[in-house]
């Protein structure tokens, strides 16, 4: 078994196959076993750590919502968020998934200054009129684009959006495009499961 965990660069897709003309995991500079496929998804808009590997087991573990594992997104925001806002996050709000109400479950949200993250390109769009604030966000489930949708429900629009940590695994100081080969034992480790 393979583990490698990546810097998911913005605008990339979470595949190995081509569409269109977007870069895909297939651009990295890392010629990766055939049988090596992303765990879950990033979308393109979004950046930031993923898991990639051959143990089907693993990706079961991690993708199954009753194993609930913990990840940790740091968002900048449109405007500048208040304590309220924070509230809601972590009580849980109703967004729209898959055209239905959804409330989502409890998360950990706080107010935080800006990561030491890596330029993003193309960068987020600067108003001088309109300031950016950032978020850390703990949730423990995944529906599709939820952080998005969570910090549109409390006004607040995400302009970035990157994942930083999934469990005890964090990006740390890894660069956008990066990528980590880890032991199976480390990386069960840091995750808090068993292998």
């Amino acid at each position: 078994m393979r583990y490698f965990i990546i810097y998911k660069p913005y605008q990339m897709l979470c595949q190995f196959s081509k569409e269109g003309d977007k870069e895909t995991l297939a651009d990295l500079p890392f010629d990766f076993p055939k049988d090596i496929y992303p765990v879950g998804r990033l979308d393109t808009d979004s950046e930031g750590l993923l898991i990639l590997t051959n143990d089907k087991k693993l990706n079961h573990k991690l993708l199954n919502p009753q194993f609930a594992h913990k990840r940790t997104y740091y968002v900048q925001v449109d405007g500048q968020i208040h304590k309220a806002a924070i509230q809601h996050l972590e009580e849980g709000i109703t967004i729209r998934v898959k055209k239905k109400d959804y409330f989502t479950k409890p998360a950990k949200a706080e107010i935080i200054s800006e990561p030491n993250l890596p330029p993003r390109n193309p960068p987020v769009r600067y108003r001088a009129s309109i300031p950016t604030s950032w978020i850390s966000l703990t949730l423990t489930e995944g529906k599709n684009r939820q952080v998005r949708h969570m910090t549109a429900a409390v006004k607040f629009p995400t302009l970035r959006l990157v994942r930083f940590a999934i469990e005890g695994i964090e990006l740390g100081e890894m660069q956008s495009g990066d990528i980590i080969e880890l032991s199976g034992t480390e990386l069960y480790e840091k995750l808090g499961m068993k292998s």
